[in-house]
């Protein structure tokens, strides 16, 4: 056989590679490209000659071959597609098929993009895996968070005129004429404040009038409309109902929405007689310095009551300014009310700061303050109605020429672009050292899944400036006040343990019924609970997790252990009798074995409570630098004693490095064949699912948001076939494939 030059090169480095030759080592060809990627070692060119040769990744087992893929890659890049259908037989999507993508702030499901890529994953014949549906991360948690936010009940307007309806101060002003002893304060409950008034119906029950309890006095004017409220609750179902000691308001025995006894639960529930809700009116027909009103709570046996809230309010007061910015004056004289996220130089309450009264605030950009968030406070939590416009003012001046911004955390436009004072500063305002009134109006438009807004102050653009703020207010826009007096602030009622758990329960049972349902035809195989274990092998938590992230929820902390129990069931309940239904983890590998002992024990418990797993899956994701050997093969053998289906989920593997060498290049191939080997090795063939490799290539557009300066994968940037790949290969085939290789060149 004649061979050129060329032919004779390649052909001595594939002898090199093959028998173990240290010639002909030098033709190399560059690989990487600085701009894209980190720049990555050379690629000799007999070991290139030799990956090019092996056949495509599923020749070589008989078990599934899976990959982790980007949907929106795979159905707009042909290369990666392409890729992915010749070398695997199942994908799993990365993202697109979890509930954050999935589920709109509503709780609807959208499943276009996911049917558009399993239409072309069919005509391609690779089949998918379900990835995943219980999991405390990538979820809607805007969405979830929403269903057991606190009820926020809009305040009523105006002052109250009744002392103590919240019962912080006991019983005073309340008179209970009978059973006295049935009635109490109590912190198990509360609307307003942290007390409520209890009152426990026995044997005595049966006629409303057999419970009665009388309001502290106030006055009423006559010609004037009044409207009372209270909120109420009750360990079983129960009535209500409230009359008055005489006829100085039009109506006696008022009804409220067409009823004379309001049925109570055990919800909260609010209930309001006003000239609108009671057709006869709530109107003074004399004078009376000293009107009272009842409950009536007798009518139903053995009833534990909690009442809270209470308010009369005169409709035909004058208007009150309501500011909802608590201590907006610091006449607290310290910060109760305000956060202070960015302290800058100090943030301090003083006397030096005020613009009236006694106190103001003091803030002091640091000397090296560039951002306006380097010298930040904002309010607590305000719950302003999205129906009204408010006004928002203040009084601010520095030392010396400044720079400042109001922002918006919980609007949908946190930082809104306008020109709050006239300055043309655009979303800034300019400050000296005279003191300004600033003053604009907006209409909340909340976030998805917020009911709530601060209002941040941010006054750090300009380094070494002091601030003086006082006087900070947010009140209903002056136009809207003149017909009615303004609110006196919302009621929060949060959501009990017990009503948590149904909510979110309902959730769940949504989420994965109709996901599992919808893609009954076309996955086999689901992720049903990712990641359920921390690393010392209890059940992980958000309960200790100071700042999750947007899309973190954690199901376990409202469900309780039983979370993956019910999973479990639903997985099953509505999907096909033959699915395969994984528990999934990463980290299992760890030397300690602490997460994999928990992860092996939670599974044990699903199924004792009822439900059954099918499998389990280990992620793997593996580092050249820290991976144990030792530790991947203790894994394998724990795991083939649970006698469960065992995948690999999730495998890559670092070289740790933003500039690979050979010889990093080198070890990660061994370590991808020592993998597979030890895989296959210690689990069982009849317990072999597969192994899903996680992403196709080291091409930056796979690795926004995972792995980036690294190169975990087996092709290239360019979707070139790396050392890596031979490696797997040669673990796939349970032997060295290019062994076989003859000399002679294939062109």
């Amino acid at each position: 056989m004649k061979l050129n030059k060329k032919k004779i090169l390649i052909y001595c480095s594939l002898l090199t590679l093959i028998f173990g030759l240290n010639s002909c080592y030098d033709e190399k060809m560059e690989w990487g490209d600085p701009y894209t990627h980190p720049e990555t070692a050379e690629l000799p060119l007999a070991l290139k000659e030799a990956i090019s040769r092996y056949e495509v990744l599923n020749a070589y087992t008989n078990f599934t071959l899976g990959v982790g893929i980007d949907l929106s890659l795979y159905m707009t890049n042909e290369t990666y597609r392409n890729t992915v259908n010749a070398n695997f037989d199942e994908i799993t999507v990365g993202y697109d098929m979890k509930h954050g993508a999935i589920v709109n702030a509503q709780g609807e499901l959208n499943f276009t993009k996911v049917d558009a890529l399993i239409a072309k994953l069919k005509e391609a014949g690779l089949t998918v895996y379900g990835h995943t549906l219980a999991w405390h991360q990538n979820q809607n948690a805007g969405y979830l968070n929403s269903l057991i936010a606190p009820t926020i009940i809009p305040g009523t307007p105006g002052e109250s005129l009744i002392a103590n309806g919240d019962f912080e101060n006991g019983l005073t002003g309340w008179n209970i004429p009978y059973y006295a002893e049935n009635v109490s304060v109590s912190t198990d409950f509360a609307t307003d404040g942290s007390h409520a008034m209890k009152v426990e119906i026995g044997d005595f029950g049966g006629s409303k009038y057999n419970m009665q309890i009388n309001s502290p006095a106030f006055p009423i004017i006559e010609g004037h409309r009044y409207q009372i409220s209270f909120f109420i609750k009750s360990d079983a179902d129960g009535e209500v109902a409230i009359d008055f000691p005489n006829t100085d308001l039009t109506n006696q025995y008022p009804w409220t929405d067409g009823k004379g006894d309001v049925p109570t639960s055990s919800t909260w529930t609010k209930v309001t007689y006003n000239p609108t809700t009671t057709p006869d009116g709530m109107v003074a027909t004399a004078d009376n310095a000293a009107m009272t009103f009842r409950f009536l709570l007798g009518a139903v046996k053995n009833v534990t009551y909690y009442v809270d809230g209470v308010e009369v309010v005169d409709l035909d007061a004058a208007p009150t300014e309501f500011n909802y910015v608590e201590n907006g004056d610091f006449e607290s004289g310290d910060l109760t009310h305000w956060a202070t996220p960015n302290l800058g130089g100090g943030i301090t309450v003083t006397a030096d700061a005020k613009f009236s009264g006694n106190y103001g605030l003091q803030g002091i950009a640091s000397a090296s303050s560039s951002n306006e968030w380097d010298l930040q406070f904002q309010t607590d939590d305000i719950v302003l109605d999205p129906a009204k416009t408010y006004t928002m003012s203040f009084y601010i001046k520095s030392n010396t020429d400044g720079k400042g911004r109001i922002s918006f955390p919980g609007f949908k436009n946190e930082w809104p672009w306008q020109d709050w004072d006239g300055s043309g500063a655009g979303a800034l305002f300019n400050t000296n050292s005279s003191w300004k009134e600033i003053s604009f109006d907006f209409t909340p438009v909340y976030a998805d899944g917020k009911n709530a807004v601060k209002l941040s102050f941010d006054l750090g653009k300009v380094a070494d400036v002091t601030y003086f703020v006082d006087d900070v207010k947010v009140v209903e826009k002056a136009a809207e006040k003149s017909s009615s007096p303004l609110r006196s602030g919302p009621t929060t009622i949060e959501k009990t343990p017990e009503e948590k758990a149904e909510l979110i329960g309902a959730a769940l049972d949504s989420w994965i019924s109709q996901m599992v349902s919808h893609y009954k035809n076309a996955v086999h195989a689901w992720d049903v609970v990712n990641e359920p274990m921390n690393d010392a092998g209890g059940l992980r938590s958000g309960l200790n997790v100071t700042n999750p992230a947007s899309d973190e929820f954690y199901w376990v902390d409202y469900l309780g252990k039983d979370y993956a129990v019910t999973a479990f069931k639903l997985a099953r309940q509505y999907g096909n009798a033959t699915d395969k239904l994984f528990i999934n983890d990463y980290g299992l590998e760890s030397a300690s074995g602490n997460k994999l002992d928990g992860l092996l024990d939670y599974v044990k418990y699903i199924e004792s409570q009822g439900a059954s797993i099918d499998g389990i899956g280990t992620q793997m994701h593996l580092d050249i630098r820290y991976t144990s050997k030792e530790a991947i093969d203790q894994m394998f053998q724990k795991l083939a004693t649970s006698g469960k289906l065992i995948k690999i989920s999730e495998l890559d593997i670092k070289v740790g490095t933003a500039s690979p060498t050979a010889e990093n290049y080198a070890e990660q191939a061994a370590l991808y064949q020592y993998v597979v080997d030890s895989y296959t090795k210690y689990i069982p063939e009849a317990q072999r699912y597969g192994i899903t490799v996680w992403c196709v290539s080291d091409n930056p557009d796979e690795h926004t948001n995972w792995l980036p300066d690294d190169a975990p994968c087996l092709w290239d940037k360019d979707y070139q076939r790396k050392h890596a790949y031979k490696g797997f290969a040669d673990g796939l085939a349970g032997k060295d494939v290019s062994a076989e290789f003859s000399g002679e060149l294939q062109y």
